[in-house]
C-alpha cells in the first residue's frame, strides 16, 4: 500500500529481541507468529483492513469525488465520478466536449443519458430495487457488514497477481434478476502483509455475462484528508482483461453541485 504506514511484523520484532538464543526458539516463534495469523477471524482482518486506511476518520466522510481519464479506442475521455453517503451518486463522461450523465441516483430515480437519443431515461424497476438495496454500503460493503446485516466467513488463502492474500466471503442482500431473487455475494482479498483491500470479485448473475466473474483491483493508495483511497482501479472480467482507471485527483468532502442528480427527462 503505497504511502501507507507498514503493519507491525510481530515474528520479526520478537526475533530481533531474542537474537542470541538457540535456533529452537526461532522456530517456536515463526510457528506461534504464523498460528496466530491462521487464527484471525474475518471480522479481525476486515477490522484491520478498515484502521489501515483511516478507521473513524471515516466517519467524518460523507462524499468523495474522483477525476480521470481513460483511453478508449485512441479516445481520451475525461470521467468524474461522485459517490455521497446518502446513497445518491454519479458519473459523468466527457466526450468531445458533451457531458453524458450515467448510473445517476438522486435519492429517487436511477437514470442516465441514452448515448443514442442524448436523452435522460429512467432504469427500470428491478434495476432501482438491487440499486436502493446497496445505498448503505458507502464506503465500502465489506466495511459496513455489520450494520448491513451481511454476512462474512474467512475461506482459504489466496495469491492475487503474486501477493499473498486474505480472502473474506461477503454475503449481501438479494438481488433480483429477473423477478427472481439471486444470491449477491462477493469476494475480498486483503494484502497479509500490509491489510491493504487489492481485490473484489463478484459472481454475475444476469446477461451475456451470467456466470463469469467480475474484478476490480485497487492499487497506488494515497492519503487524502485522513483516508487513504486507491488511485488506480482495474475493472473487467477474470480472465478476460480489464480496463486501469487512473484517478488524477481525489477530494474529500468536496462542494458539489447537487442539481447534477436531479432526473433531467419529462
Amino acid at each position: 500500500m503505497n504511502n501507507c504506514s507498514p503493519s507491525f511484523d510481530f515474528s520479526k520484532t520478537i526475533i530481533s529481541l531474542f537474537l542470541p538464543m538457540k535456533k529452537v526458539l526461532f522456530l517456536a516463534v515463526i510457528v506461534l507468529s504464523s498460528l496466530t495469523g491462521f487464527n484471525q477471524t474475518a471480522d479481525e482482518i476486515v477490522q484491520s483492513a478498515h484502521e489501515v486506511i483511516g478507521g473513524s476518520a471515516w466517519d467524518k466522510v460523507n462524499s468523495i469525488k474522483m477525476n480521470s481519464v481513460v483511453e478508449e479506442q485512441g479516445m481520451k475521455i475525461p470521467l468524474e465520478i461522485v459517490l455521497m453517503r446518502d446513497g445518491r451518486t454519479y458519473t459523468k463522461i466527457n466526450i468531445q466536449g458533451m457531458d453524458i450523465f450515467q448510473n445517476v441516483f438522486d435519492g429517487t430515480n436511477l437514470w442516465s443519458i441514452n448515448f443514442y437519443t442524448q436523452k435522460a431515461e429512467k432504469a427500470d424497476n428491478e434495476a432501482l430495487e438491487n440499486f436502493k438495496r446497496t445505498l448503505a454500503d458507502f464506503p465500502s460493503a465489506i466495511t459496513n457488514y455489520k450494520q448491513n446485516g451481511y454476512a462474512i466467513e474467512r475461506l482459504t488463502d489466496d495469491v492475487v497477481d503474486g501477493t499473498n492474500c486474505y480472502k473474506i466471503k461477503l454475503t449481501k442482500k438479494p438481488q433480483l434478476a429477473d423477478g427472481v431473487e439471486v444470491s449477491d455475494i462477493e469476494y475480498h482479498y486483503f494484502d497479509k502483509d500490509s491489510y491493504a483491500h487489492i481485490m473484489v470479485e463478484t459472481e454475475i448473475m444476469t446477461g451475456e455475462m451470467k456466470g463469469k466473474m467480475s474484478q476490480v483491483k485497487f492499487s497506488d493508495y494515497q492519503e487524502v484528508s485522513g483516508v487513504y483511497l486507491p488511485y488506480s482501479m482495474d475493472q473487467g472480467i477474470k480472465d478476460l482483461g480489464s480496463q486501469t482507471i487512473p484517478f488524477t485527483t481525489v477530494e474529500i468532502n468536496p462542494t458539489i453541485d447537487e442539481t447534477l442528480f436531479t432526473y433531467k427527462g419529462e
